[in-house]
Order: C-alpha cells, then sequence, then structure tokens
C-alpha cells in the first residue's frame, strides 16, 4: 500500500465546550470518511482548546470518555483518527495525541515534548519524553504536536534513525505566526524528503486568533493541499512511494557527515 487519502479537519474549537467541539468534530470525521479519506487530522487539544486553568477537570485516562467517544468515531466510520486531547497520566496531565485506526484500535500514542510557554503549557501540563513512530501498511510515521514544528532535531531523528515518509501533526498555531507555520512545515518536508501533513486550528479562540491553513506537502516541499483561514475540511491523495524516488534522487542521509558537526 503505497497510496493514501487524508482528511484535515481545520476546526474553530470553543474554548471549554467539549460537547460542542465533539460534535462538530464527529460530523467533520463522517464527511472525511464519505469523501473517501483513510485518516482524518484533527487539530490540537481540539476538545477543549487552552483552558489550561482547568485541565485537571477536562483530562481523561486513555481509553476513557472522550477517548473512547474518539474510538467509537474511527469504528463507526471505518477511519483512522489523529489528534491531540488533555490525557490524565497518574499525577499529570500531559498534552496527549492519539492515533486510532479505523477499528477504532489505539495504534499510537505521543505525549508533547516541546511545551509551549507563550501558552502557559510549561506551568499546567508535563512534558512527554519521547517521540512516537507508527507502523502502518503505507510505511513509517512519526508523530508530532504544534510547537514540536520549531524543533527540527524532533523530525530528523524521525527520518534518520527510522526512514519515516510520512510526518503527522496536529496544532493550534496562531495567526501572527502563520508564515513561520507555512515555512516550516515546506522545510520539515524539504530537509527529510518525506511527506507531511498537518491540521490547524482557525477563528478566535480565547481572545488568540487561529492561523489555519493546514496543509499537506510533499517530499520536495510542494503543497499539495492547502485551507485558508476558515472552518473547512480539505482531503488529499498522496503516493507514499515518492520518498524513494526523491531520496534516490537527492541523497542526502547518504551524504550526511555526522562525524564533523555532531560532536562536542
Amino acid at each position: 500500500m503505497t497510496k493514501l487519502t487524508i482528511s484535515l479537519a481545520q476546526m474553530r474549537i470553543t474554548l471549554a465546550r467539549v460537547d460542542d467541539n465533539l460534535a462538530t468534530a464527529t460530523d467533520t470525521i463522517a464527511q472525511a470518511a464519505a469523501d473517501g479519506a483513510d485518516i482524518a487530522l484533527l487539530p490540537e487539544l481540539w476538545s477543549t482548546g487552552y483552558d489550561l486553568e482547568n485541565a485537571g477537570e477536562h483530562a481523561a485516562k486513555l481509553g476513557e470518555a472522550i477517548f473512547a467517544q474518539v474510538a467509537e468515531a474511527a469504528r463507526e466510520n471505518r477511519i483512522a483518527i489523529y489528534g491531540s486531547l488533555l490525557e490524565r497520566r497518574g499525577e499529570q496531565v500531559m498534552n496527549c495525541a492519539t492515533f486510532y485506526d479505523a477499528a477504532g484500535e489505539l495504534r499510537g500514542v505521543y505525549r508533547k515534548i516541546h511545551l509551549f510557554r507563550l501558552f502557559d503549557e510549561h506551568l499546567w501540563l508535563s512534558e512527554g519524553e519521547s517521540p512516537a513512530l507508527l507502523q502502518q501498511p503505507w510505511g513509517k510515521t512519526g508523530l508530532a504536536i504544534c510547537y514540536d514544528l520549531r524543533f527540527p532535531e524532533l523530525f530528523r531523528r524521525y527520518a534518520v534513525a527510522h526512514g519515516t515518509t510520512l510526518m503527522l501533526l496536529c496544532a493550534e498555531w496562531p495567526l501572527a505566526r502563520v508564515a513561520h507555520w507555512r515555512t516550516l512545515l515546506q522545510a520539515r518536508a524539504i530537509e527529510n524528503q518525506c511527506f507531511v501533513a498537518a491540521t490547524n486550528s482557525c477563528g478566535e479562540t480565547d481572545g488568540t486568533v487561529f492561523g489555519g491553513h493546514s496543509m499537506i506537502i510533499d517530499p520536495w516541499g510542494q503543497i499539495i493541499a492547502e485551507a485558508g483561514e476558515d472552518e473547512c475540511l480539505i482531503t488529499a491523495e498522496i503516493d507514499l512511494a515518492e520518498v524513494q524516488r526523491v531520496r534516490r534522487a537527492i541523497p542526502v542521509f547518504e551524504d550526511r557527515r555526522p562525524d564533523a558537526y555532531l560532536t562536542d
């Protein structure tokens, strides 16, 4: 399996209104399935937004509450789902992205490594500890969340250590820095010669306007699909075989010289 259809669900998130956000998400997931998508990507913290002062009240254990509802949506619609929610993990609360397959089985969990100080994540949430790699029929897939995009080391590890061909990213990235979002997404695709699919939120939530421009980018850095700044669903097919064609054309990984620059 080399061809994959991905839907990006660009949502306007209503702060702390879990039921309203869930209704929007489930309707969008159903539409993505109707459009023939294999995967639906939801934004970061799509059920609550950055209502972090109440993060402890919103957070649920994996397999329970909102996580169980996402699994059910995946099963009912026969579509994989990726996006992040607030997770209760012992005494900790985490910004946790989950990947449920089309049978509603949990196949991947990524807890955000880089917490965003400008939104006070470091005050309310605990840091993730490690990257998360999916082994799927279409190939190896790396997982990331929003602010992680500014840290190329994470994406490089996915590509170099694991040969990852697709990166999935969910975000709440402000409109004020949307130029950074677009540039960095293309950079991650170009430098790692892989596909990047990223969903952002949009519209105003609690005084911050989020930037939209959810995107799917190929290994050459070409934009296959891009949303505007409004709520929408965009869907596109990718061919993962393109990754190996690009890597053969410009053998970046063979020409790396870590002995010369990865030293003390």
